[in-house]
């Protein structure tokens, strides 16, 4: 009169592989969505940000991650640099913690062409 049970789950299962990747599809969207509005811009942002800091040299005006403006005075190496904040403050920070360059300054050999051009 009542129909087995080995019947009834027999009948609800389906393909078995193709059940599977059918159940990951939406995960994957979501992670190639997640990639092209999140993690590439941000390492397009990053890539960018490190190459401003490699062209970074001196009399270039700058502005920290803390907001303050200055002129870098010295490139002491590939981590650290010395920012005069005003008249005679002069103070070493991380190149990491310089945001942006306001202003750039021409390159010293530019300079001297220009003197020598006179």
């Amino acid at each position: 009169m009542f129909v087995s049970p080995a019947f009834a789950q027999a009948a609800g299962q389906t393909g078995g592989i193709a059940g599977g990747i059918e159940a990951f599809l939406p995960l994957i969207l979501i992670f190639v969505v997640f990639y092209f509005l999140m993690i590439r811009p941000q390492q397009k942002r990053m890539k960018q940000h490190k190459e401003m800091l490699g062209q970074l040299r001196r009399g270039d005006r700058v502005v920290t991650s803390g907001g303050i403006l200055g002129t870098v005075n010295k490139v002491v190496d590939d981590k650290e640099v010395v920012v005069e904040i005003a008249e005679g403050v002069r103070v070493r920070v991380l190149r990491a913690t310089i945001q942006d360059i306001v202003s750039k300054t021409e390159p010293v050999a530019a300079e001297a062409d220009k003197v020598e051009g006179k």
